[in-house]
């Protein structure tokens, strides 16, 4: 690779790994930047190398084993091709480069072309007592599974929308944990609605509905179109309480040690924002999105946005978008698209990916999160963790007329300013605000990155050296 062509992809889940394999067809050696100590990303997360446990990929991925073991087996065989970079977090993005930390040391990483692959994250709503210990996102209780080999608690309750609630609830009752619930707020008059566009994917359709059926054979309780009221406990979690739309005002509590909470996905968009790419809102993602075109070329010269980090679409469109990007750039170097039977080329992969297009739109009818929620909330409840703000506290400053503007709430109450920079707080924000103010999302701003994006130590080691450059064996010859 010459000095003015350097190539870098941030992730190495799916998106991530198949655009490094694009590449390294075409005689490209990339730089992969892995925040993960292995590659797969979080659906196809490996356990630690050196482990204190044995879990076979059928009993960590169940259906999707031989997907995760394909992936897992690319990127082993093209590790000598490619400059790999595990446990290193991008904690900020400007012109040209990336801040990067690894070890405690930063890095300063150069690029002429990035393909951002940086997944997804919880949406989280929360409910009185989320801060209570023993109360984990879906997404943190699947890490402690995959990469721990260990479960959130000993009576388990998983709550909130969206698929993953039931995959989570499979994966831990198969592991022998307990799960005593699962509480979905959706209605099941809306999954039913939302069916045809579901069926347009139907293998992926009939797993789902095998995993609600084989929650129920082993005794694991469903409720649907639930309001959770609040997680009680003192020192830690001891029940979830909630009421069924059946029930009316009737209220029932499960008692439990831990609660697995989330309210379906949204796309990592931080990087992209911190490198100045333009946004705009989407309604089926319902967030603040990188404007991209169907390669995922981002409204920034050589910046491309693969995978669910782009618009969650799942690992099977994850793959694809990462292969489209990396054809994408391609295009744009002027190198030939590689051959061969695991290459498919732009135009097929589109079609599948709008295939998967209209099934997510599907999902996203059957599990959207709760409306109104945050008229529920009562003032005391803890909206920002990290600043200790509550909704009263978010209330009382639109009420006044201080804020109608996300921005605005955040410069005069500090809410997205902590270690999470609103990663945690920014969507219950968003919500309160609009329900505050009479305004749709999309009307209510959209919350600024600031770096760095994830916690970093106030005093990490001096750049090494080489910050300037990438390494020889990052070039090609």
């Amino acid at each position: 690779m010459s000095d003015e062509r350097r190539i870098v992809i941030v992730g190495a889940g799916p998106a991530g790994v198949r655009a490094a394999e694009t590449l390294v067809a075409a005689g490209v050696k990339p730089v992969v930047i892995d925040e993960n100590a292995r590659w797969g990303g979080q659906i196809y997360r490996q356990p630690p190398a050196n482990g204190g446990f044995q879990r076979s990929k059928k009993t960590l991925y169940g259906f999707e084993a031989c997907k995760a073991d394909a992936l897992h087996s690319t990127m082993a065989a093209l590790l000598p091709h490619l400059d790999y970079r595990p446990d290193t977090l991008a904690w900020a993005c400007e012109a040209g480069h990336l801040d990067t930390l690894h070890a405690g040391r930063e890095r300063r990483v150069p690029f002429s072309h990035l393909i951002i692959a940086s997944g997804a994250t919880d949406r989280v709503l929360p409910v009185p007592g989320w801060t209570l210990p023993g109360v984990y996102t879906l997404g943190a209780a699947q890490v402690a599974l995959k990469a721990q080999g260990c479960a959130i608690g000993r009576r388990v309750v998983l709550a909130g929308t969206g698929p993953l609630l039931y995959l989570v609830a499979y994966q831990y009752v198969k592991a022998g944990a307990q799960v005593v619930a699962v509480l979905d707020t959706s209605p099941f008059s809306q999954q039913i609605a939302a069916a045809p566009k579901l069926a347009r994917l139907p293998s992926t359709f009939a797993k789902g509905l095998y995993y609600v059926g084989w929650l129920k054979m082993h005794g694991v309780r469903i409720e649907r179109d639930v309001t959770l009221v609040g997680i009680r406990g003192v020192d830690g979690v001891e029940a979830l309480e909630w009421r069924a739309a059946r029930n009316g005002s009737a209220n029932e509590t499960i008692a439990c040690d831990a609660v697995g909470l989330s309210f379906g996905l949204k796309p990592e968009t931080q990087l992209a924002d911190l490198a100045g790419c333009r946004f705009r809102f989407d309604a089926t993602n319902r967030c603040w999105l990188p404007e991209t075109d169907p390669a995922g070329r981002s409204s920034v010269r050589g910046l491309y946005l693969a995978g669910d980090g782009a618009g969650i679409a799942g690992a099977d469109a994850a793959e694809l978008a990462g292969r489209h990007a990396a054809l994408a750039l391609l295009d744009d170097l002027g190198i030939a698209h590689p051959r061969g039977p695991n290459m498919p080329d732009a135009a097929s992969i589109e079609r599948r990916l709008k295939r998967i297009a209209v099934f997510r739109e599907g999902i996203e009818t059957a599990f959207a999160p709760p409306a109104k929620c945050a008229s529920q909330w009562p003032d005391d409840m803890t909206v920002c963790r990290c600043e200790e703000i509550d909704a009263g506290t978010l209330r009382r400053c639109i009420r006044g007329g201080e804020a109608n503007e996300i921005n605005r709430l955040k410069a005069l109450t500090r809410i997205g300013m902590g270690r999470c920079q609103g990663r945690m707080c920014g969507e219950a924000a968003l919500n309160l605000l609009a329900e505050e103010t009479g305004k749709p999302l999309d009307a209510v701003g959209r919350l600024r990155s600031q770096p760095p994006v994830k916690p970093i130590p106030l005093a990490p080691a001096m750049y090494a050296d080489d910050v300037a450059e990438i390494p020889m064996e990052a070039r090609d010859e």
